[in-house]
C-alpha cells in the first residue's frame, strides 16, 4: 500500500462513507487519515467506523490515523415557530438573552458570552456571514441591531463575532463528553475547534494527558493574532478556511494560509489545508479547474496534507473525490517547479544532535543518490524532523510504537511501519534494508540512509547516521 506521493490526504467519514466497502475503497484510493466529525453522528456511529478502520489496518498492515474533530463552542440563534423570516437592510432587529419565540423583529441569542464581549458598533455575522448586523444599542440582556446585509434567517443559524475574543472555553460540555469517548475509542489525533488563545490548547492538553496528539484548527481571527504561541504548543495545525473566511474578508484568507503553512514548516509541525477543496464533487464527478488549482496551491506551498470534508462524508462521489485529489497531488509533485521549490527552502535547524543528523541525512541522501531515508524512532520526533527537511526521497519510518506509526500517517513524505522493539542497531539495519526492499522503496544494490539513536529506544536520542546498500 505504498503511496507514490508525499502530501497526505485526510478524508472525512459520514453518511456517504459508513460501510466497510466504501471505507476500504477510500483507503485504496489514497486516504491516509480518516476524520470523524463529532458535529454530526452519535458515538455508536463513530465506534462502528472506528472498528472498520482498525480492521482494515490489521488486514493491510499499514498504520492508519484517526482524527476526532470536536465541535467546539458553536454559537447559534434560537428558533422561529412560524418559519423563516426575511431581514431587510436598514431594519432594526433585536437579539435577546431571554427565551421566547423568534419573530420578524427579534430572536433569542442564548449566549451571555457574546453580550459580555460586544459593544455599540460591533458587527455580528449570521448564517456563515450571509447576514450582517451592527449593534446600535446594548444592555446586559438585549442587543438592538441594524441590518447591514439582509436575507432569510431560519432556526439555529450560527453566529460569528469578528474581532472579538469571547470569554468561553474551546471545550463545551459536549466536547468534554466527546473527548472522553474519542480517547477511550483510541483516536490518534484530537482536533480542537474555534481555538482563540494558547490557553485553550493548554486546557485540552491537560485533559488529553498524552493519550492522543493535539491538532489545532485555526478558524478565528483571534487565533491568528496569537499564531506563533498557538502553533508552538500544538502537535499539528489545520487551516480551516471555512469559518476563517466568514470572519475575515475573503482576500485576507490566502496570505494567512501561506503564513500558517510557512510557520508550521519552520517549526516542524504538520499542517493540513482544509475546507471546500473539491466542493463541487459533492454533487459532480469532476471538480472545477479552480478547485484543482486550489489543491495544487496547497501542495506547491508544501502543506503536509489536504482534506476532504463533505466530498467524502456526504457527497455522491466520495471515492472519486479521493482519487482526484491523489491525481492532482501526484501531478504537482512531479513538476520540476515543485521539486525545485521544495529543495530550495529548508528550515533552519536547531543546534541539536538530532537536527544535525536529520539535516545530514537529507544532504547525504541527495549526494549519493540514496533511494530513501530510514528513521528508527520511538516518539516520532526524529521522523517529524526528517519530514520538515522535505527530502527529495521518501522517508521510511520504522517504529516499535503503533501509536507513533499511526500519528505519522499525517506527516509529509512518511511511510510508517510498525515492528517489534529492537535493542541492537544491527537488527534495525537488517529491518531497514528488508522493509525498504519489501515495500518497493529500493532494490538490490541501491543505497539507503539510516538514522537511529544509540542506546536504542531512548526518545529524542538520534545520534547515528549510516549508509547501507540493499543486499
Amino acid at each position: 500500500m505504498r503511496r507514490y506521493r508525499s502530501t497526505k490526504i485526510v478524508a472525512t467519514l459520514g453518511p456517504a462513507s459508513t460501510s466497510a466497502k466504501t471505507i476500504r475503497a477510500l483507503f485504496e484510493a489514497g486516504a491516509d487519515v480518516f476524520r470523524f466529525n463529532f458535529s454530526h453522528g452519535d458515538h455508536a456511529d463513530h465506534q462502528a467506523r472506528h472498528d472498520i478502520v482498525r480492521a482494515l489496518e490489521r488486514e493491510t498492515g499499514r498504520p492508519i490515523a484517526i482524527m476526532a474533530d470536536l465541535q467546539g463552542p458553536k454559537l447559534r440563534v434560537g428558533t422561529f415557530p412560524d418559519g423563516p423570516i426575511e431581514l431587510v437592510a436598514g431594519q432594526r432587529f433585536r437579539l435577546e438573552l431571554a427565551k421566547g419565540p423568534g419573530t420578524r423583529d427579534r430572536v433569542t441569542l442564548p449566549h451571555p458570552e457574546i453580550f459580555a464581549a460586544i459593544g455599540v458598533g460591533t458587527e455580528l455575522l449570521l448564517d456563515d456571514g450571509k447576514i450582517r448586523l451592527r449593534v446600535v444599542k446594548l444592555s446586559k440582556r438585549v442587543a438592538e441591531t441594524e441590518v447591514i446585509a439582509g436575507g432569510p434567517l431560519s432556526d439555529r443559524k450560527g453566529v460569528n463575532v469578528p474581532n472579538a475574543v469571547l470569554p468561553l472555553s474551546a471545550l463545551t460540555d459536549k466536547d468534554r463528553t466527546d473527548l472522553a469517548f474519542a480517547l477511550d475509542m483510541g483516536a490518534d489525533w484530537i482536533a480542537l475547534s474555534f481555538v482563540q488563545r494558547p490557553e485553550d490548547v493548554a486546557e485540552a492538553r491537560k485533559l488529553i494527558a498524552g493519550r492522543a496528539a493535539v491538532l489545532v484548527k485555526l478558524e478565528k481571527p483571534a487565533a491568528i493574532d496569537k499564531l506563533e504561541e498557538i502553533v508552538e504548543i500544538a502537535d499539528a495545525v489545520m487551516v480551516a478556511r471555512g469559518d476563517l473566511g466568514v470572519e475575515l474578508p475573503p482576500e485576507q484568507v490566502p496570505p494567512i494560509q501561506k503564513r500558517i503553512v510557512r510557520l508550521c514548516r519552520a517549526l516542524g509541525k504538520p499542517v493540513i489545508v482544509a475546507t471546500q477543496m473539491l466542493d463541487s464533487m459533492v454533487a459532480s464527478p469532476a471538480p472545477t479547474r479552480a478547485e484543482a488549482s486550489d489543491v495544487a496551491t496547497a501542495v506547491y506551498d508544501s502543506a503536509d496534507a489536504v482534506m476532504l470534508s463533505a466530498e467524502t462524508a456526504a457527497g455522491k462521489y466520495p471515492v472519486e473525490s479521493v482519487t482526484m485529489m491523489d491525481r492532482i497531488i501526484q501531478r504537482v509533485e512531479a513538476d520540476d517547479f515543485y521539486l525545485a521549490a521544495a529543495l530550495a527552502e529548508h528550515a533552519v535547524p536547531e543546534k541539536t544532535v538530532s537536527d544535525a543528523i536529520t539535516l545530514a541525512a537529507r544532504e547525504v541522501a541527495e549526494t549519493i543518490g540514496a533511494r530513501c531515508i530510514v528513521t528508527y524512532t520511538t516518539s516520532g520526533s526524529t521522523t517529524i524532523r526528517a519530514s520538515r527537511e522535505r527530502p527529495a526521497v521518501p522517508i521510511l519510518c520504522i517504529t516499535s510504537s503503533l501509536v507513533t506509526a499511526r500519528r505519522l500517517a499525517m506527516a509529509w513524505g512518511v511511510h510508517a511501519i510498525h515492528i517489534a522493539h529492537e535493542e541492537r542497531f544491527s537488527a534495525v539495519v537488517q529491518h531497514a534494508t528488508a522493509l525498504a526492499k519489501r515495500d518497493e522503496f529500493a532494490v538490490s544494490g541501491d543505497k539507503v540512509v539510516i538514522t537511529a539513536g544509540v542506546p536504542m529506544g531512548t526518545p529524542g536520542s538520534t545520534n547515528v547516521l549510516r549508509i547501507e546498500r540493499i543486499p
